[in-house]
């Protein structure tokens, strides 16, 4: 045996891969996955969430990729397996901090390319274009991929060929037999792959508590034409501009009823931009019209496609219920369907805006897709994971994406299927899972977390910031200003206090008197002892802290000037 090529088989053996997640794991939205073969890394997905209500004016949170950015020579690759934006939003603030090669297909990189246009970085990144055929490698990490199914077409799913064995990250998706584009998963590619053996399946969750299958997005399509001719006036459907699959079939739905498209938000017209241009939608030429058309043509010939079917507050479907729309208002009789379930928390929102449109008079189709018929996830239900398990046939697995209920039920059916129980890892982000010798070991974590984005600042809010704005936004605040002398620290004018957001009008005045006694006599107290404003500050902060709890059981934040003359 040739001694050189003997020495490399020794070297690529004895590699260990890393694997796991800096978000996506016990929670769903902002998804990277890392997959580490000593000095090669590539990563999966660059996602980002949106915050709930307490996270007090943050835009967006993605993930922290401290690791990444300390191992960054051996970064070689983004990969990303769909357009969604829990898989892409993140893409622009990782680049500003970390330039790697993004691959992903055709509809995918038009996507990014819209959000690397809005933040200047589209000149500065490369993008290379990929399909289920596509074979690559990555120093010691040879990929390819194969189709699946999902509410958004070219979806891929991954597999990593490694010195250790092969490693499949399913990407999201659903066996869907009929999609509306004709193009299935790639069912004999996922069952070669087992057949020649997957070492550990990394997949996905979100609907593993629900049993059955997911229904065809196909079956929408009927129906969305059935509410479109029973509607007597103008037509509003609002579902994620994403799911093209969706739009096409509201597309045809309107040909057939012979209504002209009106498109509202900017992530709508920008998708439906990139996939006519794509070729992903076919749309025949006028069938689109402008907003400010709309008041000019009788109502039954209008359909207004909308985003906003969240809830989100900005969001053109929200902004309609409450009459804040300049060219198109919502009138008596007017349909509005609402063509997506809802998102784990959005639930109220979307219940204010149903409301809000009752209210206007019109006519709402909502609910479950179930029960409406309007709507079908994009995600795989138990019998989809059990088959994506059963063609894998993994010796060790990691259930991902969901949280930490779902995993939990993805593990049981995974155990169902024939996988050993110690052979499952429920991690959570930061959660290292090690493969040496064809073993697989949990025992050690990287640093992952929130990171978020505000404004224009990435990371420049933290937990206490946040801490701040929920007290200003509970209790309020009060700001005392006192002028006092430099040389002999007694008070020269003041404490004049200001309340915002705690306490107002004429019955405030005795408690602001109470306060300013109390400052005044903090400061007297204090002169003979101490002259650093910061000691001093703090002691008019305590004093005043516990006389406003004790009148009024409320805690608002108390900021002491102190001007020295």
């Amino acid at each position: 045996m040739n001694l050189k090529w003997r020495k490399n088989i020794l070297n690529t053996t004895s590699q260990k891969i890393s694997i796991f997640a800096l978000g996506g794991v016990n929670e769903i939205g902002k998804n990277m996955y890392v997959l580490q073969s000593n000095d090669d890394i590539v990563v999966i997905d660059c996602g980002s969430k949106f915050p709930d209500e307490s996270l007090l004016g943050i835009d967006l949170i993605i993930q922290d990729i401290s690791y990444l950015q300390e191992n960054q020579e051996k970064l070689r690759a983004l990969i990303v397996t769909h357009g969604h934006e829990d898989h892409t939003g993140g893409i622009p603030y990782f680049l500003k901090q970390l330039n790697i090669p993004i691959y992903a297909t055709n509809l995918t990189l038009g996507l990014i390319e819209i959000k690397l246009k809005e933040h200047g970085l589209l000149r500065s990144t490369k993008l290379f274009l990929i399909d289920s055929e596509s074979e690559l490698q990555f120093g010691t990490i040879r990929t390819t991929f194969f189709k699946t199914s999902h509410s958004i077409p070219d979806c891929l799913g991954i597999a990593f060929h490694t010195s250790q064995g092969t490693i499949v990250h399913t990407g999201d998706f659903k066996f869907d037999w009929t999609p509306v584009d004709r193009h299935g998963p790639d069912i004999h590619k996922m069952a070669a792959l087992g057949e020649n053996g997957v070492l550990l399946l990394l997949s996905e969750s979100t609907n593993a508590e629900r049993p059955g299958s997911t229904p065809s997005e196909r079956l929408v399509g009927d129906h969305i034409e059935e509410a479109f001719r029973h509607a007597p006036r103008k037509v509003f459907i609002s579902t994620f501009a994403s799911n093209v699959h969706r739009i096409q079939q509201i597309v045809d739905a309107s040909i057939k009823t012979n209504r002209k498209i009106a498109l509202l938000g900017r992530s709508m017209v920008n998708v439906v931009a990139v996939a006519i241009d794509r070729g992903y939608l076919k749309v025949p030429e006028g069938m689109i019209i402008e907003a400010n058309e709309v008041n000019s043509m009788d109502p039954e010939k209008v359909v207004i496609l909308c985003t906003g079917s969240q809830g989100e507050p900005m969001a053109a479907l929200s902004r309609l219920s409450s009459s804040n729309f300049r060219q198109v208002e919502v009138l008596p009789e007017d349909t509005v369907i609402l063509a997506a379930g809802p998102i784990p928390g959005n639930e109220r929102s979307i219940s204010r805006i149903v409301d809000n449109l009752f209210q206007l008079g019109a006519r709402v189709i909502y609910g479950s897709g179930s029960v409406t018929g309007l709507h079908v996830s994009g995600h795989a239900c138990q019998e989809e994971l059990k088959l994506m398990l059963t063609l894998m046939k993994p010796k060790y697995f990691v259930p991902i994406h969901g949280e930490y209920r779902m995993l939990h039920q993805h593990k049981l059916l995974a155990e169902s299927v024939g996988v050993h129980s110690e052979n499952i890892f429920i991690v959570s982000n930061g959660d290292v899972v090690d493969i040496e010798n064809n073993e697989a070991i949990q025992t050690r974590s990287v640093d992952a977390g929130n990171v978020f984005v505000d404004g224009i600042g990435i990371g420049d809010v933290g937990e206490i910031i946040l801490r701040d704005r929920k007290v200003l936004s509970e209790d309020g605040m009060l700001v005392i200003v006192t002028t006092i002398s430099k040389s002999a620290g007694k008070i020269i004018s003041g404490p004049d206090t200001i309340s915002r957001g705690f306490i107002y009008g004429p019955e405030s005045g005795e408690l602001i008197n109470e306060v300013n006694e109390t400052v005044q006599a903090t400061i007297h107290k204090m002169k003979d002892k101490n002259r650093n404003q910061r000691v001093l500050k703090q002691s008019i902060k305590k004093s005043v802290e516990q006389l406003l709890y004790s009148r009024t059981k409320r805690k608002p934040m108390i900021l002491p000037i102190m001007i020295e003359v």
